[in-house]
């Protein structure tokens, strides 16, 4: 009889936990995103991940880690591992999707960049130009078909997935870590070591302008939603914004952002815009992943939970998640504020 007393008791005990969990669930802050849970763990990556870039759908995650494998992940759901590209000999320092989302690229310090088919997970090109490490890669807004890449070989290359070899070369004095295209792909932006940006105009192969202010290497580069700006991330710990416009004032660089850091570690730590451009991310070797709103300037956001170098942080195209990597082997979803807030 006591047992069947005690079951009775447990019963009502669980009734009443599970009554106050709901009442404490509807008091808790309001869900803004389709994510399973506020926050979501990823784990499967054997090495630190240096890369992350959501699909333009926003269904898929792609990571790239010093395991010299590129990772696909459901955004949605139990957020589980749904396919592993092999093929990389090397590191993989950064990934990016083409414009319609049919394939993925990654850089490898392999000194060679791979195209990928997400649909039937093929391999579809191996671009192997490079002499040295490929650092950066970017795939073009206006056609699906064109990607740039930075290398340590003072180079920043060209390419087409329908041509073989490179489409155009560019050569600087030093190792060049960041790459970005124009919206309508006709303006190559390129930085390295020396701390300057460099703006190739790609019909004439030649500078247009150069973009100067950063006091140390710059690690990453990325045009703004409407095409009009672009940002930097260096080593200076500082985040810059540029208006890249064709008839912008002389000193273009307009806003600068401080708080995330970089260290002896010397990661390419790489910065992205929220789909609005309101709100601006990086990477920080404090472990901290930061959010900044572009109009004040202030920081929105100083999240926790990595225990390593946060590497890469982007903004979900759809919804209001972030995603971040890490040299601690994890990357996390994790939902904030609506965007319109």
């Amino acid at each position: 009889m006591s047992a069947i007393v005690k079951r009775g008791r447990d019963g009502d005990d669980n009734n009443v936990l599970a009554k106050k969990a709901k009442a404490d669930d509807d008091e808790g802050p309001a869900r803004t995103s389709g994510l399973k849970a506020p926050i979501m763990q990823l784990t499967g990556h054997e090495a630190g991940v240096m890369s992350l870039k959501f699909s333009p759908t926003g269904k898929l995650l792609a990571t790239g880690s010093l395991d010299k494998q590129l990772f696909l992940w459901n955004v949605y759901g139990d957020s589980e591992n749904v396919a592993v590209f092999k093929g990389h000999k090397g590191a993989i320092l950064q990934v990016d999707w083409s414009l319609e989302g049919s394939y993925c690229c990654s850089a490898s310090a392999d000194k060679t960049l791979l195209v990928w088919d997400v649909e039937t997970g093929r391999r579809v090109k191996k671009f192997a130009e490079h002499t040295s490490h490929v650092n950066s890669v970017c795939c073009a807004r206006e056609d699906y078909h064109l990607l740039a890449s930075a290398s340590d070989d003072c180079s920043t290359r060209m390419w087409d997935t329908r041509v073989r070899r490179c489409l155009q070369t560019f050569n600087a004095k030093y190792q060049q870590t960041a790459c970005a295209l124009s919206a309508d792909d006709q303006l190559l932006f390129t930085a390295g070591i020396d701390n300057i940006i460099t703006v190739w105009d790609r019909r004439k192969v030649e500078v247009g302008f150069q973009l100067s202010g950063h006091s140390d290497t710059i690690t990453s580069l990325r045009l703004s939603p409407d095409g009009s700006y672009l940002m930097s991330n260096a080593m200076d710990s500082s985040l810059r914004i540029w208006d890249v416009r064709p008839y912008a004032p002389t000193d273009r660089c307009i806003k600068i952002f401080t708080g995330a850091v970089h260290n002896y570690e010397k990661n390419l730590l790489r910065c992205n815009w929220s789909p609005d451009g309101r709100r601006i991310t990086t990477g920080s070797s404090d472990r901290f992943v930061y959010v900044w709103d572009t109009t004040s300037r202030q920081i929105l956001y100083k999240l926790p939970g990595h225990v390593g170098s946060v590497n890469e942080v982007d903004f979900h195209p759809k919804e209001p998640i972030v995603g971040s990597c890490s040299s601690d082997k994890k990357v996390f979803l994790g939902e904030i504020s609506a965007y319109s807030s």
